[in-house]
């Protein structure tokens, strides 16, 4: 196949703004077989791929594209299989443009390659295409036990599984899957991509016990000492959120964005006879306060839920942390931006339901610590944003029940568990890793760790 050196990456096929506002459908339809072609074209394979150094799990890149130009979609499904757990999903919700295709040397003059797009067309069509179910490992004969079944836990059960480990993955909720359930919006990934891949890893001998709040059902060290367990991998996630601590804020109507997106996700809560149902937002005004992807879904969600949605950020667009498309795609749904704008307060009506929020102006000043431009108000300028839902995304912290109930486990400042190079916590035989070390970061990062938690799991069991 001949080179083809177009400046521009072949684009996402995807429905209308105006269509995809009012369904939970998911919105980039994906590349066609033709597309895929064309995009697997302009990769360069080079020597010194840099794109896989920008990779948090090492996707083998120009390999698994030059087996697209081969069409052998399996061929290439298989080399990205080989470091990573979840290609569906990492396809649809990596931040490839701060990653891999951030080193593409394409994009020096032009449009990196789309190798976002691409992984997800190949993860597509395996599972179109694909049903024979793969031989188990061989037993090794070792017990290890994981906490969460988010994409940290799944990546490092799938690791340990294919080297012969007796896995279980203990989920506190009753579907797997963790963020990928509860927090990504259907129209983002859908929720049968994500059983997909736990389907495909109770295939290779996993097992998972699902309303298993460890802490509270069962703890930690009673794992390792009464069940068996010889090591434990804690991948229990972010799932604290956090609040601005303003007057209104415990209101009726005032969400934390963790709440309302698992309440819609996971609970399908704005369907007719929900038994946890949201409140009605047709023809309703929201104010989503935040600026990451957690943000932008929410804001997106309540588009599709009849309301008008404004995001309230603190600095302006150049600054929003959330990724550019998911932006693009906000705007492109109707979705207002305020940015340079800080709620101060929240209002209710008698009956204790939000009846507005007073916002004040900001402007940036010096950067901060992060290096950002720190907001500062502008004294003199609130004004009332009358809306009768206010939904805070403002990041979210690990849950202190892990730590509060294992004797020993060491946390930093922010909750996060503290864990050495190899993943391995204060308390023995317990690693961790994903959000509840981090706190919120990506899909990609948290795979990356879980990664590394059952190479340093693997290590040390196989050496007793």
């Amino acid at each position: 196949m001949a080179a083809n050196m177009s400046l521009k990456k072949n684009e996402m096929p995807s429905q209308d703004p105006n269509v995809r506002n009012k369904n939970f459908l998911e919105v980039a339809l994906g590349y066609t077989e033709e597309q895929a072609l064309d995009e697997a074209a302009r990769c360069l394979n080079c020597k010194k791929p840099l794109c896989v150094e920008g990779c948090p799990v090492n996707v083998q890149i120009p390999a698994f594209i030059a087996k697209i130009r081969e069409q052998d979609y399996e061929g290439a499904y298989q080399c990205i299989h080989e470091t990573s757990s979840l290609p569906a999903v990492c396809g649809r919700v990596c931040p490839q443009e701060t990653q891999c295709e951030q080193r593409c040397v394409r994009g020096k003059k032009g449009d990196p390659v789309g190798i976002g797009r691409l992984e997800r067309f190949v993860a597509d069509w395996h599972n179109s295409h694909t049903c024979e179910v793969p031989p188990r490992p061989a037993s090794n004969g070792h017990k290890v036990a994981i906490i969460g079944s988010g994409p940290a836990g799944l990546t490092c059960a799938g690791d340990l599984a294919r080297l012969g480990y007796d896995v279980t993955v203990f989920e506190a909720l009753h579907v797997a899957g963790g963020v990928l359930v509860y927090g990504i919006p259907e129209f983002r990934l859908p929720k049968s991509i994500v059983q997909k891949e736990v389907d495909g890893l109770k295939d290779m001998g996993v097992k998972f016990e699902m309303n298993m709040v460890v802490g509270r059902v069962v703890s930690i060290d009673e794992l390792m000492e009464e069940y068996g367990f010889e090591a434990v991998f804690v991948g229990s996630g972010a799932g604290l959120p956090m609040f601005m601590h303003i007057p209104g804020e415990n209101l009726c109507g005032v969400y934390s964005a963790n709440e309302f997106l698992t309440r819609i996700n996971l609970m399908k809560a704005y369907r007719e006879g929900s038994d946890t149902p949201l409140m009605d937002l047709r023809g309703k005004t929201v104010a989503v306060v935040g600026g990451g992807n957690v943000a932008m879904d929410a804001a997106r969600c309540s588009k599709r839920l009849g309301a008008e949605v404004y995001v309230v950020y603190r600095r302006g667009m150049e600054e929003l942390p959330a990724r550019k498309e998911e932006v693009e795609h906000a705007i492109e749904e109707g979705v207002i931006f305020k940015t340079l704008h800080n709620p101060v307060s929240i209002q209710g009506n008698e009956n204790g339901y939000v009846s507005g929020m007073t916002c004040i102006q900001m402007e940036l000043g010096e950067p901060d610590a992060s290096g950002r431009r720190r907001p500062v108000e502008i004294k003199g300028s609130e004004f009332e944003l009358p809306v009768d839902c206010v939904i805070m995304a403002l990041g979210t912290s690990p849950n202190p029940l892990i730590k509060n109930t294992t004797p020993g486990l060491e946390v930093n400042r922010k909750g996060g568990i503290v864990v050495n190079e190899d993943g391995l916590t204060s308390h023995p035989g317990v690693y961790a890793g994903g959000d509840a070390v981090t706190g919120a970061a990506t899909v990609i990062l948290a795979m990356g760790a879980g990664k590394l938690g059952a190479k340093s799991i693997h290590e040390s069991l196989s050496a007793k």
